[in-house]
């Protein structure tokens, strides 16, 4: 069986003392859940603040966001050989930096690989927007944003692929459970496509987009969907902890 992941997204929230009062606030009950990965993901300046908090525990720390170059002259950017020292996992791809920042399907394809390179865990997320889930284009833009991010990727396991469906994210329109289900099928058969079933069925495809403490049932529920990347109910301490509560309960049964 895949191991359940639940990642908090704190996106462009918390100051240093905000973040690390969050972490104390929900890491005594988030270290004594058992049978989920748990990863929180806060904003680059906290990545060291929370490493301290949370070593010797249970739960993992990820960054939002990596650059495709060990180093160099790019002025703001944070590069894999700063954070393979203090970070497991990396959000990759997000639709945020997609649309606000101009991320192409090449460019988060050479971050995949060099994360994985130096050993991080990629979440790699992919989503359609909204008139393309309408017009019925869901399949195709899916298909093509795996098939971009993974070319010229050898399988691994050491790989988390996150499904939010761009209309879901921060808008409080969720996609239902069965939506998820059939569209993180399509994710795992084309990584069959490119793979093989083998490995399609290791790594671990998690939903994400306005997830809640009251709807991750609904989602965890479903038997190709490993979990969640969770954005605004990350910042609430004791919905995140609700959220990998249940996700360890249903899927221990």
């Amino acid at each position: 069986m895949r191991k359940p992941l639940i990642a908090g997204n704190w996106k462009m929230n918390t100051n240093l003392s905000e973040a690390t009062s969050l972490v104390q606030t929900m890491l005594p009950e988030l270290d004594r859940i058992a049978g989920v990965e748990k990863v929180l993901c806060p904003p680059f300046i906290s990545l060291v603040a929370v490493r301290e908090l949370i070593k010797g525990t249970s739960v993992e720390l990820g960054a939002q966001n990596m650059f495709s170059e060990d180093n160099g002259a790019y002025t703001g950017e944070v590069s894999p050989l700063m954070l393979i020292d203090l970070c497991e996992f990396v959000i990759l791809g997000h639709s945020e930096r997609r649309q606000y920042f101009a991320e192409t399907d090449e460019l988060v394809n050479k971050k995949v690989q060099k994360a994985l390179d130096f050993g991080l865990t990629p979440i790699l997320c992919v989503g359609e927007r909204l008139e393309d889930n309408e017009a019925g284009r869901t399949e195709k833009i899916i298909k093509g944003q795996v098939q971009a991010a993974l070319a010229g990727v050898n399988s691994t396991s050491h790989l988390v692929i996150a499904y939010e469906p761009i209309w879901a994210i921060g808008t409080g329109r969720a996609a239902n459970g069965k939506q998820a289900n059939a569209t993180i099928s399509l994710v795992r058969n084309t990584v069959a496509s490119l793979w093989d079933s083998k490995s399609a069925q290791a790594i671990r495809i998690v939903y994400g987009g306005s997830v809640t403490g009251e709807n991750i049932a609904e989602f965890i529920a479903e038997p190709e969907i490993d979990g969640a990347l969770v954005g605004g109910a990350s910042l609430k301490a004791n919905e995140f902890v609700s959220i990998v509560s249940q996700t360890a309960s249903l899927k221990s049964t």
